[in-house]
């Protein structure tokens, strides 16, 4: 399994904006540039991160983007779940499997999926930006600043 693009971005965003910054609040251009991203997509994201109220976008001279704190306990199963916007693994239907209705591959990997789920939730966004993430972070915010 491997996650989606805009999962992707959204979980970079998330860490990027996981520590507060002493200067102006960060940008789309910004974030653009750093993680070398399409500006268009990368919109996409920040708008869905939005409304799901795990950051801020204000827009304006002085606006920008912050991480809502409380986003710091989000768990990454939960994350993902949304992002991803996957209840399943594979569709049997659609094209029609000559097995379907005759396996059990898709409750197999439903179950597989639900589990995965269910382990990333045992990590939280503040676990995931360690020490090392953290500074690395950091110093990509002063190295935007100068």
């Amino acid at each position: 399994m491997q996650l989606n693009k805009f999962t992707d971005i959204g979980l970079r965003v998330l860490m990027y904006l996981s520590q507060p910054r002493v200067d102006q609040q960060a940008t789309i251009d910004e974030i653009a540039t750093t993680f070398d991203l399409p500006r268009n997509h990368l919109i996409k994201v920040i708008t869905r991160l939005n409304k799901l109220g795990w950051i801020r976008a204000t827009r304006g001279r002085n606006g920008g983007l912050e991480l809502n704190q409380a986003s710091l306990q989000l768990r990454i199963g939960d994350i993902l779940r949304e992002l991803e916007n996957t209840t399943e693994l594979i569709n049997c239907e659609k094209p029609l499997c000559q097995f379907h209705g005759h396996c059990l591959l898709k409750g197999a990997l439903q179950t597989g999926l639900e589990s995965f789920y269910a382990h990333m939730n045992q990590h939280r966004l503040i676990d995931i930006v360690n020490n090392n993430t953290r500074e690395k972070i950091i110093s990509m915010h002063k190295a935007r600043a100068a």
